[in-house]
């Protein structure tokens, strides 16, 4: 397997400005899935942490009180702690949006002075475009005096409430704001990644180039003032980086971006940077047997566009896809254009694949829809990806993310041949929670047409339970059937030329929703 074959060469990133090399090798890549899984290592770690070792994050909402585990500390005092005890603390928080729309400009404030009062330094950063967000969810620590700890944290999974889910998808006891379809609790899926070797380096450098930005956090005068006295506008500067971790592991890594292209241009990227949507673009040219996709959106027919081209030209080519039942608050914002946008996605793919995909959502033992958030692709148990980055025009051309790609030098040994470890077993860990199945009970799924049937079984059977009145005992797996709203009732709802006009999916006036370079 040749890395340039999959992996963007750097000249196909299209951004020449940044520090970033192409890809790293000697990586060790572990999938941290669920958010308690994903807290409680984080805990343990940043505990570890002492004198002079870093901690660097960035994210798109921190809730300071969301507990990393059951009996501990909330977030917030684990880094004050962190803080006091002589490490360096420096978060990058994007400011949000006011909180009557739902987002969480109030907690993430309050998340930034804890640390503050403790030494650290967070900022509240809205350097992003006109209605856009930092939507990056990373954790990098570093140690002065023992590198062989370092770790990069890197994915889906933000430092608030709801995420803290295990794999029997309760719903974590600090619930934010969901409809009420989700319950009191809303069960939450995710997944986030741990990083080991010269990769933890390269997420270093995506903070560094942030934080380094010379453009002040805000534009706004008044919140300028506000920051100023509260002292969250200091910018203190970071230590020189350290050497890159040594080599332990066979993961090949590349770290996939979105930042857009601003007026007052970011100095890493002038002309913004769409490398999660040209990866997708390489990646999917080379597709041949099964694209997994988990994904919290799945809204844009442009973006949607190359998992069509590749199902046209691959007759072999399989799609399984798991989303959310229900729209979460971003829908609630943009109403029946959400399910307009997604059923326009649905079924072009549906079109393309001819019986080839299927769409899946996800339901808890006791019946409660479990929330999607997880952005994970799995291309042909080959390449894989887990990041912040979903499948819409936010993602891909408006947004900051970031999103790991991995490539195992490792071969899978179990038939059929051709696939890599790392992406097999992301795949299969997935599929044995979704099906029920004890994770050592699932080779037979490393076949993509078993595991395509595999799924289709487990999802008929379940609704042939709800639909009988769920007579008997509930049969196993917790994937459903994902219904597809008829297009036409939904455009009569929302009158098409006004949603057009007036009304992105995405969230963003028409004039922003095309990308000449993607």
């Amino acid at each position: 397997m040749r890395l340039e074959d999959w992996f963007l060469t750097h000249e196909e990133r299209g951004n020449p400005s940044t520090k970033l090399e192409g890809w790293t090798t000697g990586n060790l890549v572990r999938p941290l899935i669920h958010g308690a899984t994903y807290f409680a290592e984080l805990a343990e770690r940043i505990d570890g942490l002492g004198k002079d070792d870093l901690l660097l994050f960035a994210d798109w909402r921190g809730d300071p009180d969301e507990l990393l585990t059951g009996g501990g500390q909330p977030v917030a005092e684990v880094m004050a702690e962190a803080a006091r005890r002589g490490a360096l603390v420096r978060g990058l928080i994007w400011r949000s949006h006011l909180d009557f729309l739902r987002f969480s400009s109030a907690e993430n404030r309050h998340l930034g002075e804890d640390i503050e009062a403790a030494g650290g330094q967070a900022l509240l950063d809205t350097r992003v475009r006109h209605g856009g967000s930092h939507h990056q969810k990373f954790v990098i620590l570093r140690h002065d005096r023992d590198a062989e700890r370092d770790v990069a944290f890197v994915g889906g999974i933000d430092l608030c409430h709801s995420r803290r889910d295990d794999a029997a998808h309760f719903g974590d006891p600090q619930a934010a704001p969901m409809p009420k379809s989700y319950g009191e609790r809303p069960p939450w899926h995710d997944v986030q990644v741990a990083i080991h070797g010269p990769a933890v380096g390269e997420v270093e450098k995506v903070f560094c180039e942030r934080w380094e930005d010379p453009a002040p956090e805000t534009r706004q005068p008044i919140r300028r003032l506000r920051d100023h006295l509260q002292r969250m506008d200091d910018v203190p500067p970071l230590p020189k980086p350290g050497p890159p971790p040594d080599p332990v592991g066979t993961h090949a890594v590349q770290l996939l971006r979105t930042y857009p292209h601003l007026r007052r241009a970011y100095p890493f990227a002038p002309e913004g940077e769409r490398s999660v949507a040209r990866a997708y673009h390489k990646v999917l040219g080379r597709a041949r047997s099964l694209v997994y996709l988990e994904d919290q959106y799945l809204w844009s027919t442009e973006v949607i566009e190359p998992f069509a081209e590749a199902l046209e030209r691959e007759r072999e080519l399989r799609m399984v896809i798991v989303v959310p039942r229900y729209p979460d608050q971003d829908g609630w914002l943009a109403g029946p254009a959400s399910l307009i946008g997604r059923s326009e996605a649905l079924a072009r793919l549906m079109r393309a694949g001819e019986g080839r995909v299927a769409i899946y959502d996800l339901e808890n033992h006791l019946g409660t829809a479990v929330y999607v958030h997880a952005k994970v692709c799995v291309v042909d148990d080959v390449w894989a990806s887990v990041g912040s980055d979903n499948v819409n025009l936010r993602s891909w051309t408006f947004d900051s993310e970031l999103s790991c790609a991995v490539l195992d030098e490792e071969p899978d040994p179990r038939p059929p041949s051709g696939a890599s470890r790392y992406a097999r077993r992301l795949r299969l860990a997935l599929a044995a929670e979704h099906l029920d199945r004890d994770p050592d009970d699932v080779d037979e799924l490393c076949d993509p047409v078993t595991a395509f049937e595999a799924f289709a079984e487990s999802a008929a059977r379940l609704e042939s339970w709800h639909k009988s009145g769920r007579r008997g005992p509930r049969p196993p797996g917790r994937l459903r059937p994902h219904p597809q709203p008829e297009l036409g009732r939904l455009r009569r709802t929302l009158a098409m030329p006004l949603y057009r006009m007036v009304v992105d999916p995405d969230g963003r006036p028409p004039r922003l929703r095309r990308s000449k370079d993607f």
